[in-house]
């Protein structure tokens, strides 16, 4: 499968997913920490995908999603944004909806 495609297929097929440096349990740089700690306070699951394990995914993600840094979150196949902005979402209570209504979607 080419690179493009996976990327499009794992935003896709994930209600929540985090392109992170490391793993939500053993993030490997401050803002991919920051952001995975925000997600964790929502109580939802989400997936991840660690681009320093997947150099192909970490070269191709900001042209696919047309934002230059990591971390990089999407929610129900759109861009969120990164560090910044997610955690202003979160200070302002709008993360957890967010990503509670993405969740909420894919049970019905």
């Amino acid at each position: 499968m080419d690179i493009m495609e996976q990327i499009k297929t794992t935003v896709h097929s994930n209600p929540i997913v985090l392109f992170m440096k490391g793993t939500p349990d053993f993030p490997q740089c401050g803002f991919s920490m920051r952001v995975a700690e925000a997600l964790k306070s929502c109580e939802v699951a989400f997936a991840h995908v660690d681009i320093l394990s997947q150099p192909e995914i970490r070269q191709n993600l900001p042209r696919y999603s047309n934002w230059p840094t990591f971390p990089q979150i999407f929610i129900n196949g759109e861009l969120i944004g990164g560090c910044d902005i997610v955690m202003e979402l979160h200070e302002k209570g709008e993360l957890q909806k967010m990503t509670r209504a993405a969740v909420a979607t894919v049970t019905q």
